[in-house]
């Protein structure tokens, strides 16, 4: 694959989604679950495709339950709830796999163009730290994303600028999305 554009995904319903269809769109590519202490993001998320929308910015949310099964609900469920409390209207896919043979292949291209670099420094780092190694011993070398809420961001060409662990503060993810816009 040469870019995030060669690859098709399903959208919640199951129906195929060329992503290709985003050519010219800043995309933020996002793992969520609605279970996790970092499912908050959602605000932040919500806020920033309501600001930067008209810019050309898109957010792609793919629920994943791969992480301490913080998303074991129906993809219409964890529709719902994303709408109900936090207004999320950008576009939501079906619930994927992200580690592991099963993993959904934008994943596994995504975490390939930019790798894993650590979660920070801090308690909160150190902890989650903790949670990630557990879980990905069970993937080993096919563990690509380290928790929900990895986020990544891609051009208007599709090329993979950046990895935005859950840890990084969402201003920071903001900042350099507007740049990328």
């Amino acid at each position: 694959m040469s870019n995030v554009y060669d690859f098709t995904v399903k959208d919640r319903k199951g129906n195929d989604v060329k992503l290709s269809e985003y050519k010219g769109k800043v995309l933020l590519i996002v793992n969520t679950a609605t279970g996790c202490g970092f499912t908050p993001h959602y605000e932040p998320l919500q806020a920033m495709y309501k600001d930067l929308k008209d810019k050309g910015l898109e957010i792609l949310d793919f629920p994943c339950n791969q992480f301490a099964n913080q998303a074991p609900e129906s993809d219409d469920e964890i529709h719902e709830f994303c709408t109900r409390k936090f207004g999320a209207d950008f576009p939501q896919f079906k619930k994927i796999d992200v580690n592991g043979e099963t993993a959904d292949p934008l994943f596994a291209y995504l975490a390939g163009e930019k790798p894993f670099e650590g979660f920070g420094k801090g308690l909160k780092m150190a902890a989650l730290n903790k949670f990630a190694e557990m879980n990905n011993k069970v993937f080993g070398d096919k563990a690509y994303i380290k928790w929900n809420f990895t986020k990544f961001l891609v051009d208007r060409e599709g090329n993979v600028l950046a990895r935005f662990e859950p840890t990084v503060e969402m201003d920071e993810v903001r900042k350099a999305v507007e740049e990328a816009l």
